[in-house]
């Protein structure tokens, strides 16, 4: 039994009906995000659960091999091989244990929204379209596609159909935003319902996309 990544949650006042688990970028924590569930601004009525683990500590090759929290390593910074196949592979089966446990909670896989900020955006994206659970959407913030090649053979019917929300910035020099639309695209050409939005920001979030964040999430768990 793969073993549950530690966490930092935030609870409703009530028994939660709903969750999100949200999963931070390179070098982050759980708790990077964690101070944005009050700018959301959801009504308590909703009872979401929010979920923030953390990813495992690994050496990180593009950052001369120093041990830091990484959902995979980066060997370089290729458009084509910037993920490492095996980590994601790995990390995605580690959210996947966290969605059994929120069902064994109680909360249904569709009251389940998997989220994630760049790296972490790329496990979600990884994850999400290969799962045999519906879930009730997908957020992809300032993030990528791992080996956007694969998804044709291996993607499931199970969540084609739920909502993808991509947002990026345009001014992003971490993760260009042509990475982000390039994903946005796959996603769409391969018969997922995706929308995608861009915001002058760099690579971080602003307040209009927390905005946008909260609309989609009350639209997505009404």
């Amino acid at each position: 039994m793969t073993q549950l990544l530690p966490c930092v949650e935030h609870k409703p006042s009530v028994a939660p009906t709903a969750c999100v688990i949200w999963l931070h970028g390179l070098g982050d924590s759980g708790h990077g995000f964690a101070p944005i569930v009050p700018e959301l601004k959801l009504p308590e009525s909703m009872a979401v659960k929010f979920i923030f683990p953390h990813a495992p500590e690994r050496p990180v090759t593009i950052n001369g091999g120093m041990r830091m929290r990484a959902w995979y390593d980066i060997k370089s910074l290729d458009f084509n091989s910037r993920a490492d196949l095996s980590g994601v592979k790995e990390s995605a089966e580690q959210v996947s244990a966290l969605i059994d446990a929120q069902i064994d909670s109680g909360i249904p896989a569709n009251r389940i929204v998997l989220a994630g900020f760049s790296q972490g955006g790329v496990v979600a994206l990884h994850l999400a379209p290969r799962l045999d659970k519906q879930l009730a959407g997908v957020m992809a913030l300032s993030t990528y596609l791992c080996e956007p090649g694969l998804l044709s053979e291996q993607a499931k019917e199970t969540n084609r159909h739920i909502p993808f929300f991509f947002a990026h910035g345009n001014q992003d020099e971490v993760v260009p935003m042509f990475m982000g639309n390039a994903a946005y695209k796959t996603l769409k050409d391969n018969g997922f319902n995706a929308t995608w939005k861009s915001y002058t920001m760099q690579h971080n979030v602003c307040m209009q996309e927390l905005n946008d964040i909260s609309a989609w999430l009350q639209n997505v768990l009404a």
